[in-house]
Formats: C-alpha cells, structure tokens, sequence
C-alpha cells in the first residue's frame, strides 16, 4: 500500500523561449519595431554601396604628407618656429624637400611660420603642426599620419645661464623629448636623423681648437642635457633592430639671419636675459634694454672677456642639409660647424656697434654660471667630409644683416593659422 503522506512533485517552470517572445508577431505593438530596424539595416546597406561605386574624385583624398612620393623627400623639422628652425626650413623649401614643422611655441614665433607659409603656399609643400613633443601619445599620432624620410631635430630650450637655473626643466626638454622622438621614430620606420648639438657637450677642454675627438666634459646641464641625448642617439643606431643613418652637429655661437630680410631672430621679452649676445645687442641698439650686460672680464683671454666661434646661421643651415644630403643608413657622422675662429665678447660689442651705428652703453659684471673661457672649432673634418665651409665669416657683415631684420621688426612676428592637435 501507497503511503499516503507523499508529496506531490513541485511542478516543473515553464522554459522561457526568447526568440519565441522576440518573434511574436501576434503582436500589432511590436511590428513597427521590427519594421524600423529593417528599414535602418537596409539603409545603411545602400549608403555603402552608393559609398563604394561612386567614382573616386568623390571620395577622400588622402593628404599628401601621408604618402612616400618618388623623388619627394620630406622632412620633419621639430623646433621649426625658432631661430635657426626657421632658417633651415626655408632652405629646405628652396632645395623643393616637403617639410612638416612640428613646434610648441614655447620659444618659437608662429610670425616665422606665417612667412613660410606665404613664401610657399602650394599644396604639399609645408604644413605646421602645433604640438608638444613632451606628450608621446601626440608625437606618435604624428608620425602615424604623416610618412617622413627623415628628421632634422632643432626642438630644445637652449640657453646655458638658464639651465643652471632650471636644470630638470633642461634635462626633460632635451633629452627625454629626444628619447620621444627616436621611439616613434623607431616604431613608424624613420630611418634618417639630423641632431642639433651643441659644442656645450665639450666643457671647458684644456687645449683649442676642439676637434670631434675632443673629450665631451659638460659644465652645465644644457651641455648635459645634450650629451646625454647624444648617447641615447649613438646607443639606439649601434642597435640591429636601428639602421639608422645619423648625423650629429655640434655647432658654436649662432648669429646672422636670412640675407634677403624674410626671418630672423625674435625671442620672447622674458627671455631676452637669457639670450644670445646679439640679440642683447640689437635690443640696446634699440632703446628696449638700457645697456648691454657683459658677464665676465677675469677670464683667462686676451682681453679678458670670453672668446666664442661665431658661425652665421645661413652657414648652420646649409651645414645640415649637406649632412642630409649624406647621411648614410647604418652609419653616424659627427660634426664641429664652425668657423675655426675665436672672437672676444669685447670685440663682438665693438663689431655690433659698428653694424648698428649706435654707442651702446656697456656694463660689466660677474661671470655667468656654467659659461667657459674660451670655445672655437676645428672644422675640418665637415670641410673634408662633407665638403662644408663657413661662407660668412664677416663677423661685421653678419650683425649688418641681422640688424636689417631686427629694425624692421622692433616687435617679432605676428600670429598666423595653425593646425592644432
């Protein structure tokens, strides 16, 4: 006999049957539903297919500076709205190179870029790009949209008396940017580099002039900065996975400007304390400034002043384009680009004087921190390697350019358009 206290089994849950549910048309609520989504699917389908027989003068056209063009070299110059930047630029747009200007403005003059621009206007020829090469992420979506052959590096704060003061400041700038720069370099096939060095790496040698074989012993974290990068640049092309064709150039005291008058040199007024000595020069010329401030007369030269190599920018530039014109992929060359002369700061102020027509009032004080007593070049490696030599050697005659361009631009340039990322 059956117990009769057995529970009865639970009833078993009904199964849910979604697409039951998603497919029941019984109900008239849901079909328009159903129908819209059709609709969309349907209309996307022909928006591709009308997308994709249309004739090709329709569709986007890729930008020049993203296609590697037979015959075509086009360069990257990073710190193109600067001084020298600029310079090189302009010449590169001369010898017909497609060039890409990749600066942050912090030191340069969008006034630069603007005349670039109006003195080459066809399409791509030259596009600026304002951009910070501290920021990886932006650097590497440069280079992923653009397809360059090589690169001519100018981007770096760069004044010694500042460096002292602000050395992590330096040492970020120039040398990690520059570890930016080989990475993405690296990852996009950029095999081609032009460094912009400095003779800061050499320190204070113990005998002159300074050849490439000269010990490199920075005094101050701009030579630092430099020297460091410079060994990043040496290690990662000593590299199988590199191939890299290198061109490092250590250059002396920069002066001059264009001789046909389109750029020269304009540093911001907070800076001007930091710059460069003709650029002081010029500005007490001017009446901006009271007075020149020369730091240093107990050095052990001449007259006791520091003594500089000072080579005219046109010389810099075309220096670097004859280093791109013979770079060479699995070797490196370094360079000294200078004149092979040392001039005293006290013969430097009586040139600009000169050049200037004005009696410039001169104050002397103590040494700059970090500065050497005397620096000039031995060029002829670059002579005998690169069949380079300083054309404008004229110390006079380049601060007579120079001074052409500063009358006519008591207040820098002015801004033009820019492409933002």
């Amino acid at each position: 006999m059956l117990p009769t206290n057995r529970n009865r089994p639970q009833q078993r849950p009904a199964r849910s049957w979604y697409f039951i549910s998603d497919m029941d048309f019984s109900d008239p609520k849901r079909k328009p539903r159903y129908l819209s989504k059709i609709l969309m699917v349907a209309l996307l389908t022909a928006m591709c297919v009308v997308m994709l027989t249309q004739p090709p003068c329709h569709r986007r056209t890729p930008s020049v500076f993203s296609i590697h063009e037979p015959g075509v070299t086009h360069v990257l110059v990073t710190g193109g709205a600067g001084y020298i930047g600029s310079h090189a630029a302009l010449r590169l747009l001369k010898d017909s190179f497609r060039v890409t200007i990749v600066d942050n403005l912090s030191r340069g003059n969008m006034g630069a870029i603007k005349v670039l621009q109006n003195l080459f206007p066809e399409p791509g020829r030259l596009q600026f790009i304002y951009a910070d090469l501290g920021d990886p992420k932006a650097v590497n979506r440069i280079f992923a949209e653009n397809a360059f052959d090589a690169v001519m590096h100018f981007a770096a704060v760069a004044y010694v008396g500042e460096s002292t003061l602000e050395p992590l400041r330096y040492y970020h700038n120039i040398t990690s940017n520059t570890l930016v720069v080989l990475e993405a370099m690296a990852a996009h096939n950029v095999r081609t580099l032009i460094y912009s060095s400095t003779c800061a790496t050499y320190g204070e040698p113990e005998k002159m002039p300074i050849t490439e074989g000269t010990p490199q012993f920075p005094i101050n974290p701009y030579g630092k900065a430099k020297k460091m990068a410079e060994d990043i640049i040496l290690d990662f092309s000593k590299s199988k996975k590199a191939d890299m064709a290198v061109m490092i150039l250590r250059y002396f005291n920069v002066i001059g400007s264009d001789p046909e008058g389109r750029l020269g040199e304009a540093p911001k007024p907070e800076l001007r304390e930091h710059g460069r000595i003709s650029g002081a020069c010029f500005d007490a010329a001017l009446g901006i400034i009271p007075g020149l401030k020369v730091k240093g007369t107990d050095y052990e030269t001449p007259d006791g002043t520091c003594v500089r190599d000072y080579i005219d920018v046109t010389d810099l530039v075309d220096a670097h384009v004859k280093a791109l014109n013979k770079a060479e992929r699995g070797k490196v060359g370094i360079y000294n680009v200078g004149t092979g002369k040392g001039r005293s700061v006290k013969e430097f102020v009586e040139a600009c004087k000169k050049a200037t027509g004005v009696d410039i009032k001169v104050d002397y004080f103590p040494r700059r921190p970090g500065d050497y007593a005397e620096v000039y070049s031995d060029p002829a490696k670059i002579n005998s390697e690169l069949n380079w030599t300083a054309q404008h050697t004229d110390l006079l005659e380049s601060l007579r350019v120079a001074w052409t361009w500063q009358k006519k631009h008591r207040s820098g340039y002015g801004p033009p358009q820019a492409m933002v990322l």
